[in-house]
């Protein structure tokens, strides 16, 4: 079993390893003392982790109650979120007590958010069962639910008192799950390390993966810990973001998290490079590897559609938005730009000039 450790204003350890779900208990017993434990999961993951993970609680002497929605991101709505927060309180869940995200990245969001407004405040654990969660949104304290007018436009910094990836869960998803979570591990590799994207390039990641979760944690971590609000620098984790959550906010949440992201990092670095903007060409390099792992490369969005959309992002200011630019791989910026300059990268992006 791989650690890291994570040192936000609350620490807290990134478990990484195989079997980890079947001792799940043991290892929350050495760091919450909580009483009940309320599991919150989608139908999917239920049927597949929940009598495990309960069992495992309960040799620790944990009592549980369980909270099931629908998979999706339709779910990661205020509705679902007001009636997983009245089952809290008819469960009778205090301070001292715990909640325990077990799924993706929708799960994960919805019980973190949960566990920052009930009560003001109660320990949660992040137990991710897709390859997304786990480089990606289990760790960092990011917690969401999404508005009518865009994607996680209600939410809060809550960081979690434990995160436990056991990778044994990735043989269970379908291919474009996996896919979806490759497209976060990609970006890893554009925003921060060419070696680290050459060894995906060059490798299969199905047969890397605790490593792989690992370096992704590590990376997630150590832009976090400098920039934990986000303030600055962790912005840079929002490589293909903005675009990405207009494609999916196009398609009514059709189109899912990774694919929107993949989509959106090739209109970003076309669009980026055509503008002048940037000191090397990546789109074919990154059109490759996405194509490698099963990953979209462009939307059928029209540029006037994706930009309307973007406009709700919650990264949108007043004078503007702050995007992120691939300098070269495993390079780079923020740039704070105008609508305009917005508006001309994703149509240079989408668009088959040359």
């Amino acid at each position: 079993m791989e650690k890291v450790l994570v040192k936000t204003e609350k620490s807290y350890e990134c478990l990484i390893g195989r079997g980890l779900l079947k001792k799940c208990g043991s290892l929350i017993k050495e760091t919450v003392s909580a009483k009940t434990i309320a599991i919150v999961t989608d139908d999917l993951v239920d049927r597949l982790y929940s009598q495990t993970v309960e069992v495992s609680l309960k040799q620790q002497g944990f009592e549980t109650v369980k909270y099931v929605f629908k998979n999706g991101e339709a779910s990661k709505n205020i509705s679902v979120f007001s009636e997983m927060l009245e089952f809290m309180a008819q469960s009778r869940l205090t301070r001292g007590d715990c909640i325990l995200a077990l799924g993706g990245g929708v799960v994960g969001d919805m019980a973190g958010f949960c566990a920052a407004t009930y009560l003001r405040g109660v320990p949660y654990i992040q137990l991710p069962t897709t390859l997304l969660a786990m480089v990606d949104s289990s760790v960092g304290g990011k917690t969401a639910i999404d508005l009518r007018a865009g994607k996680n436009l209600a939410g809060a910094f809550y960081q979690p008192e434990l995160v436990i990836a056991d990778v044994d869960t990735l043989a269970t998803l379908k291919a474009e799950t996996f896919a979806d979570g490759m497209a976060e591990t990609i970006k890893y590799g554009v925003l921060f390390d060419r070696e680290f994207f050459d060894f995906l390039k060059e490798n299969d990641a199905s047969g890397e993966l605790e490593k792989i979760v690992k370096r992704c944690i590590e990376f997630k971590r150590d832009t976090v810990e400098r920039d934990e609000t986000e303030k600055g620098e962790r912005a840079l984790l929002n490589l293909g973001h903005t675009i990405g959550h207009a494609i999916e906010k196009c398609s009514s949440y059709t189109v899912t998290h990774g694919s929107a992201v993949a989509a959106g990092m090739c209109i970003i670095a076309k669009g980026a490079y055509r503008c002048g903007l940037c000191e090397e060409n990546i789109y074919d390099e990154l059109v490759s590897i996405l194509k490698k792992y099963g990953l979209p490369t462009e939307s059928t969005f029209t540029s006037e559609q994706l930009f309307d959309m973007a406009l709700s992002d919650k990264k949108m200011k007043s004078d503007g938005i702050t995007l992120v630019i691939p300098e070269k791989i495993g390079r780079c910026r923020l740039l704070k730009a105008e609508l305009s300059l917005l508006k001309d990268i994703i149509e240079k992006g989408t668009g088959n000039e040359d």
